[in-house]
């Protein structure tokens, strides 16, 4: 790999995983509070709603799209070793952002999405989702924050 091609797809890592970064603090810090201060079946419908939005090709593009720089710059931090920037940067996004995403929010995602908004179970369900899914969203801003300052460090 070259070193253009490198230093450019570490601008792409620093630049998109401060942007999911951003992504995710709006969640935790706004977001899910305003939708906590819903009554449950509104919250359950209103986020149902938005975990339907965010599959779309602009937000996935971003989300997955850095994932695979961060495979390319693993490659890269590898083979120039050391590049300790680039490989800190790859793994706190892998790991910390888009791991967390699959591991604990995905599911989460998929649960609330079966439950009737209106129904009995959706109140205490929805509790216990806003405390959880806030507490990995805040994993994944730190983690996203800190890939990109690793990248922001390493060019």
């Amino acid at each position: 790999m070259t070193a253009d091609l490198v230093y450019l797809l570490t601008l792409v890592g620093a630049l998109g995983s401060g942007l999911i970064a951003g992504v995710f603090f709006a969640f935790s810090t706004f977001v899910m509070r305003a939708l906590e201060r819903l009554p449950s079946a509104q919250g359950v419908a209103a986020m149902q709603s938005i975990n339907v939005v965010v599959l779309n090709p602009i937000f996935l593009g971003v989300f997955v799209g850095i994932a695979l720089v961060c495979v390319a710059l693993i490659v890269a931090a590898l083979a120039s070793w050391p590049r300790p920037g680039l490989l800190i940067g790859a793994l706190l996004y892998l790991l910390g952002t888009f791991l967390v995403t699959g591991l604990f929010n995905v599911p989460r995602n998929q649960v609330l999405a079966k439950v009737e908004p209106a129904s009995a179970e959706a109140g205490p369900l929805w509790q216990s989702y806003v405390r959880t899914l806030t507490a990995w969203n805040h994993v994944r801003t730190a983690s996203a924050l800190a890939a990109a300052a690793a990248f922001t460090v390493a060019l």
